[in-house]
Parts: C-alpha cells; sequence; structure tokens
C-alpha cells in the first residue's frame, strides 16, 4: 500500500508537477496571496511526491500550487512526504482529487470572526495582515462586518447579500438618525442586484436627502439612463494595477473601471451623476 515513508527538503530543481493533478482550471489564481501567507508564516503543509525513477527526480502528487508559490517566492527547496513508491496516473489522481474534496475552505463567517478577534488583538488592518499574511482587501472587508446591526449580519452570513451592500444600506438608513432594521435590509437586498455604481448613487442620494423614498431613489438607480459598454484595451501592469484596485476594493474589473473613470471625470469638472 502506498503511503508517506519520510519528510525531506527537496530542492524545486528536482520536482515536476504530474500529469495526474485534478486541478487544471485557474491554477494561478491566488499564488500570490498563498505566496505571501508562505512567506509570513511557513509552509504549514507539505507537499506529497512520488519517485520518478532513476533520474532522481520526484513527480509532485499532490501541492502544485504550493509549489508554484514557492517557485514565485524563490526559494531553493520545499518541505516534501515522500512516497514509498511510483503511483500510476489513476492512482494519482485519486489522490488529488481526494484531498480537493476534503479540503474544506473555510466559510465566511469564520473568516470574518478570526479577522475580526485579529483586529481587535492588534489594532491595525496593517498589522493583521503583516502577522497572518491574509490578503489586505480581504481583512479591511471582514473587520467592517462587526459593526453591522444583527440583521444584516444575519443576510451576510446566510450568503443573502455580500458585505459591502450591507454596510451602504446600513449607512444610508442611518442617515436620517430614526434607524429601523427593516428598511435597511429591505435596502440591502436590493443594493446586491446593483452594480457598484448604482449602489453609491443610491446611497449618495438618501444621504444627501435623508427625507427621500427609499423605493423611489432605488428605482430611479435602476433606470437611471442607457448602459453604454466600452471595450478598452490596457497594457499588463495597467491591468494588473486595476485588479488590484477591483480586489481592494472588493468588486469585479468592469466595475472598478466604472468607478474610477466616474471619479476621474468628477475630478475633472464632468458631470457624472448618470451612473452606469
Amino acid at each position: 500500500m502506498t503511503q508517506i515513508v519520510d519528510f525531506i527538503d527537496i530542492p524545486l530543481n528536482q520536482l515536476e508537477i504530474g500529469k495526474s493533478q485534478v486541478r487544471l482550471s485557474d491554477v494561478g489564481k491566488g499564488i500570490d496571496e498563498l505566496a505571501e501567507s508562505i512567506n509570513k508564516v511557513g509552509l504549514l503543509e507539505p507537499i506529497v511526491v512520488a519517485p520518478q525513477g532513476a533520474n532522481g527526480k520526484y513527480e509532485i502528487i499532490l501541492g502544485q500550487r504550493r509549489f508554484l508559490a514557492h517557485q514565485l517566492l524563490r526559494l531553493d527547496t520545499i518541505k516534501a512526504g515522500i512516497l514509498n513508491e511510483r503511483v500510476t496516473e489513476i492512482e494519482a489522481k485519486v489522490l488529488s482529487v481526494t484531498e480537493n474534496l476534503m479540503r474544506r475552505e473555510l466559510n465566511r463567517k469564520d473568516l470574518i470572526d478570526v479577522c475580526t478577534y485579529l483586529y481587535k488583538q492588534y489594532g491595525t488592518i496593517k498589522d493583521v495582515v503583516t502577522e497572518s499574511g491574509l490578503p489586505y482587501h480581504k481583512v479591511r472587508e471582514y473587520v467592517k462586518y462587526d459593526r453591522l446591526v444583527p440583521e444584516l449580519k444575519q443576510l451576510v452570513d446566510n450568503g443573502e447579500v455580500d458585505l459591502k451592500a450591507a454596510l451602504r444600506a446600513q449607512d444610508a438608513s442611518s442617515t436620517s438618525g430614526d434607524f429601523e432594521p427593516k428598511d435597511a435590509v429591505k435596502l440591502a437586498k436590493e443594493l446586491s442586484g446593483m452594480s457598484s455604481a448604482q449602489q453609491k448613487k443610491v446611497q449618495k442620494e438618501l444621504e444627501e436627502d435623508p427625507s427621500e423614498s427609499v423605493d423611489t431613489v432605488i428605482d430611479r438607480a435602476k433606470g437611471s439612463g442607457k448602459v453604454t459598454q466600452l471595450i478598452v484595451t490596457l497594457g499588463q501592469q495597467a491591468h494588473a494595477s486595476l485588479q488590484s484596485f477591483a480586489d481592494d476594493e472588493g468588486t469585479v474589473l468592469g466595475d472598478a473601471a466604472a468607478q474610477l473613470i466616474e471619479e476621474g471625470l468628477v475630478s475633472k469638472g464632468y458631470d457624472a451623476d448618470g451612473g452606469i
């Protein structure tokens, strides 16, 4: 029976990613964050490899993303568990899919709880990121959860609305000084179906005129004019910067681009109140 017989530090140049990997899509997604985590706290779970034969190299059976993160960090070696024998492609696929199915990511509520706890302990988002290696934009997003009213927390926990919509709904519903949780819940649900620009428009209008009917503002935002789609070609660095901005804002590329365009127009003195 195949089993791990030893744990050693193996040079990266002696490793090859096997053809048996089941994770073939978006393999590189989040590698930067994984590398940052490894850089901060080390490799918490060794990869698993099998000897290839007389060439002295090893096939990566489990842990290709950890291996890629080590390459990104330009490390020389990686901790690995060594299987006692070579495995067939089908055996390797079984091991790979089993690990991926059994490995359960922390759910959103657990991540919010731990980020909030760490924030209270360290005092700043920067310190949480430095000490934990967690992505900055995620920590910044999750620590805000703690100020939500229970009714909105429940919506976020259940996945009915995202955190940004819940926060905007609470802030917009609080401006009149007569806060009603049921109104905030209704507004949060409506905002979740809108683009980031539309959400900001609703929030801005309600904050500027708290006496305005929520339903009226929402209807106006939903029908705020013709939507025009732009196709823009960006260089690699500009695209990477836009992606980083989107990640920090907790939004998608399209909404991030729209937000920057609107802010740029306003800063130049042009009217951008139409939203998207």
